[in-house]
């Protein structure tokens, strides 16, 4: 992914609340976005911009494990559709994105939904309700506007509360001080570093597979590393378990609990390639 260009971010709250219904805006970008919780439907339904061309995104989580879940779509009357998906139990808020000049065509927005499926698979953050859209043919010039258009709304979801389309490692991120850490147990190893949202491990690391009484102080992390067997994340392999995909924790500590299966400190079990911990670490000036 290229490096984003700067940009000026019009965010308008109708009710003043920065979670319910509001309205971003680009400067130079002929889009908009207006996002609500599904609370705020009616409202919703009630703005002007519904009647447009629109590609969403329903955001919601699993009922039965809490994982993150959405589904993305594009329709010709945005008022239409997002009454047909009162039925949907998935999702608990919306981000829909239209043209202010109202020039997105159904070929448009066809060809946003196919992009922002392939990249949200690619990110790999959420579990999608569908996988594959039909995409459409555009000639170049609508294609590289539609590119514009969806780099400016890979801008913008982070910033209405959506990381979809963030990758859990950024290229170019800022490296960090001691570079990649490293979190040993019994022979396995894992590699991780910071991230803005908590802390990352690497795909290709290992996990012991035995869980140690002192681990159940972390029943939260317990659930979650259970999660990550069923899925298939952790996949054994001989004696450990393999992480098939980088995964991002909330913390180093959360890391370190599902890596060693016992009680950790993610500050003390982190170290750089020359033994100094995240703690040391993070005492550098």
């Amino acid at each position: 992914m290229e490096h984003m260009t700067s940009a000026t971010i019009k965010l308008f709250l109708p009710r003043g609340d920065a979670k319910g219904l509001r309205t971003a805006e680009i400067s130079n970008w002929t889009g908009k976005a207006i996002a609500a919780p599904r609370t705020e439907l009616d409202e919703l339904l009630a703005r002007e911009e519904l009647d447009r061309t629109a590609v969403y995104i329903l955001i919601g989580s699993n009922p039965l494990t809490g994982e993150p879940r959405a589904y993305i779509g594009e329709t010709d009357i945005l008022r239409e559709r997002l009454k047909q998906h009162r039925a949907k139990e998935l999702w608990v808020s919306v981000i829909d994105f239209v043209s202010k000049d109202e020039n997105l065509t159904k070929a448009h927005v066809k060809y946003l939904e196919s992009r922002l499926l392939d990249e949200a698979a690619r990110t790999n953050r959420v579990t999608l309700e569908q996988n594959q859209a039909g995409g459409a043919k555009l000639p170049e010039s609508d294609r590289q506007d539609m590119e514009v258009f969806f780099a400016r709304i890979r801008q913008l979801l982070p910033v209405l509360g959506s990381d979809i389309l963030t990758p859990v490692i950024q290229p170019g991120a800022k490296t960090q001080p001691g570079g990649e850490l490293f979190c040993r147990m019994k022979g396995a190893e894992a590699r991780g570093m910071r991230t803005p949202n908590g802390f990352v491990v690497r795909s290709g690391s290992t996990a012991v597979l035995e869980q140690r009484a002192s681990a159940e102080k972390y029943p939260g992390v317990l659930a979650r590393r259970q999660q990550l067997i069923s899925d298939g994340t952790l996949a054994r392999k001989g004696e450990f378990y393999v992480f098939t995909r980088d995964v991002e924790f909330s913390s180093p500590s959360a890391a370190a609990v599902v890596i060693r299966g016992a009680r950790s400190n993610g500050l003390l079990e982190w170290k750089s390639k020359d033994g100094k911990s995240l703690k040391q670490l993070d005492a550098q000036p």
